[in-house]
Order: C-alpha cells, then sequence, then structure tokens
C-alpha cells in the first residue's frame, strides 16, 4: 500500500519510489508523488522514516524532505 497524502487543495497524492543510475554509474533512489496509486513509472511504497512531507504553500506540490 503505498503512502497517501491530501494537499491543502484536497487533493490526494500517493508516494512512488525509483531507482535511477547516475552518471558517475552510482545508484540513486528517487521519491515523487502522483495522482494515481497505481501504475505510472515508479513502484508505491510507505513513507521512509528519515524523511517528512513538505507542501509549497502557493500551488499544493508535495516534496519530501529529510529529518
Amino acid at each position: 500500500m503505498a503512502y497517501k497524502h491530501t494537499n491543502s487543495k484536497g487533493v490526494d497524492y500517493f508516494l512512488h519510489k525509483s531507482e535511477v543510475t547516475l552518471r558517475g554509474g552510482q545508484p540513486q533512489t528517487i521519491y515523487f508523488f502522483t495522482k494515481t496509486e497505481n501504475g505510472g513509472k515508479g513502484t508505491p511504497c510507505d513513507l521512509p522514516a528519515d524523511r517528512v512531507v513538505n507542501e509549497n504553500p502557493r500551488n499544493g506540490f508535495l516534496t519530501l524532505k529529510k529529518k
């Protein structure tokens, strides 16, 4: 089950993650929010323990920040 967050505008977003490889060959995990729970490029995931959800007050865009 993916982590679900409702922003201040009332829109539900689901957290996904994807494994990418940087130019130097180092693997990196990226986290992003989508409006659909399944489908798309990433896999649904739970909120990592070392991260918190941050919302842009102007447009309701969600990001993850380290604690």
